[in-house]
């Protein structure tokens, strides 16, 4: 007979989702209303103008799509891509592959700028390729690449757009309150994230943000978006069009809570001294693994922050750390994807989890299991060197 589910409690430092607030816990408990109160109503028109701060906007079309951050990807480009577009896409990783398939799927073309996975995009290829497709309609890529935790120059590949009267598709995904996202200084059009990785809520909801162009684009499709529940046009209607808050769907109204809780404590850390928290304890962190005797694959002035590709030593069997340290230390880290699996640990410091009690766990957690199964490491002056970093 099944019984109530009761989790574990876990330390999350993957590559999401990461570790949840107890106060956002707490908010999901609070009691369900129906998503068409007035209530709840004036809910997500907080949420909105808490969205729009976070990504440093006034786009009018800024919401949550009520789904995980896949849903957001697939939202942007269902609603600005048509059959026979052709799009310039970026890709250095995993999802900028994710955002060719979507390219696709849309019946358009992807023409893909390829980069080495480590390495940022280079704005000189991008260029080469507007250069060489002036029909192109927009251009995508990923500010900040979760499967190999680079950040790519987003305000320079944005500007590389407008030049050639294309739009800017941006994964945000892993960026959002982590890093320096300026959605309308940089010229973003369309911009999709997810909230549970620095916004360190529940996973379900994706953040979008779409431009005027980006909205001038959509409400004169030829077609119909493919998508009825992600057809914004909709959307648009539910979150305060001209006919305010018709029905569309549903929306998950405890998740709401929760992500309105977590964007409240966004604001009152301050966005810009929550993007220097995060690089605070990424230096300590960096301190520590470079102490133990390991090393990321990313280039320091390319580094993520929030996501660290640690390198695995040689002759270290990296899944069985990874379930030692979630079985011993109710640790989880990430593995690699694609070409970098069985290469790299992806290790999180996202949101709630990027603290130094945390930074302190790992590298402990770590340079002992590493130790233990014979990698020439050295857990003290790992301990030493972040430990030093703190006290400065």
């Amino acid at each position: 007979m099944s019984k109530s589910f009761f989790p574990p409690q876990r330390t999350l430092m993957g590559p999401g989702p990461s570790d949840v607030s107890p106060r956002v816990l707490a908010a999901l408990s609070r009691p369900t209303i129906g998503h068409l109160d007035p209530e709840f109503i004036g809910l997500m028109d907080d949420i909105k103008g808490l969205l729009q701060a976070a990504f440093k906007t006034g786009n009018e079309l800024t919401l949550p799509v009520s789904a995980p951050g896949s849903a957001g990807m697939e939202a942007v480009f269902s609603n600005l891509l048509e059959a026979g577009d052709k799009v310039i896409v970026c890709q250095n990783g995993v999802f900028g592959g994710r955002m060719q398939e979507n390219v696709e799927r849309c019946g358009a073309t992807a023409i893909m700028v390829q980069d080495d996975w480590g390495l940022p995009v280079d704005p000189d290829k991008l260029e080469q390729a507007l250069v060489s497709n002036p029909d192109a309609v927009a251009v995508a890529f990923v500010h900040a690449e979760t499967s190999t935790g680079v950040r790519s120059d987003a305000q320079a590949l944005c500007a590389l757009a407008r030049q050639f009267d294309c739009l800017a598709i941006v994964d945000a995904v892993t960026s959002l309150a982590g890093i320096e996202l300026c959605v309308d200084d940089w010229g973003i059009d369309a911009v999709y994230s997810g909230t549970q990785k620095c916004l360190s809520c529940v996973p379900g909801l994706s953040p979008v943000s779409f431009s005027e162009r980006a909205i001038t684009r959509i409400r004169n499709r030829r077609q119909r978006v493919q998508s009825w529940f992600l057809d914004m046009n909709l959307i648009m209607d539910y979150w305060g069009g001209d006919s305010k808050r018709s029905y569309h769907h549903t929306a998950p109204v405890n998740a709401m809570y929760a992500l309105h809780e977590s964007l409240l404590m966004v604001q009152e850390e301050g966005l810009e001294a929550a993007w220097a928290r995060h690089d605070h304890h990424h230096q300590a962190f960096v301190a520590g693994i470079e102490a133990l005797g390991l090393s990321l694959i990313v280039s320091p002035d390319a580094r993520l922050p929030q996501l660290n590709a640690v390198e695995i030593p040689p002759g270290i069997d990296e899944a069985a750390v990874r379930r030692h340290l979630l079985q011993s230390w109710n640790l989880e880290i990430g593995a690699g994807l694609g070409s970098l699996a069985t290469k790299v640990w992806r290790i999180g410091l996202m949101g709630h989890a990027a603290n130094q009690q945390n930074v302190l766990l790992c590298l402990s957690a770590l340079g002992s299991t590493l130790q233990s199964m014979g990698a020439a490491v050295n857990p003290d002056a790992a301990m030493a060197a972040a430990h030093e970093f703190y006290s400065v």
